[in-house]
């Protein structure tokens, strides 16, 4: 069995992925930073940006690739995954703008917690009703 779906937005959010990291790269370039943030605030901001990325998408992946395998409908994972991405496309643009608080970053946040909780019960539902 396969998991198209999962493969797809696995494959968009690794391009989202490398984009943050070869930001990340030319900040650390840019300001001679080779280990660390060197208490370089916009540095600092790009890791965070970052390293938020890599926490939350793995998991969620691994959930959404389960619930493509137990053979859910192509348009609920395509829902899923859709949320996801645009998730993590928000969450970094607001982020990127602002460190406080900002519509694109809660709604981002909002939305990877949302598809990480839905995705985590409905894999405990089909366990349980399989």
């Amino acid at each position: 069995m396969s998991l198209p779906i999962t493969a797809l937005y696995a494959s968009l959010l690794a391009l989202i992925f490398l984009f943050l990291s070869f930001r990340v790269i030319g900040f650390r370039r840019r300001l001679k930073v080779g280990v660390g943030d060197g208490g370089e605030k916009a540095l600092i901001k790009a890791i965070r940006v970052h390293g938020n990325f890599s926490e939350y998408v793995p998991l969620t992946l691994i959930l959404l690739g389960c619930y493509e395998l137990s053979g859910a409908d192509d348009l609920l994972v395509h829902l899923f995954g859709a949320t996801l991405l645009l998730g993590r496309l928000l969450h970094a643009v607001g982020l990127t703008k602002s460190a406080g608080v900002s519509n694109p970053r809660f709604i981002g946040t909002l939305l990877t917690f949302i598809t990480l909780l839905l995705l985590a019960t409905v894999n405990v539902l089909v366990f349980f009703t399989a």
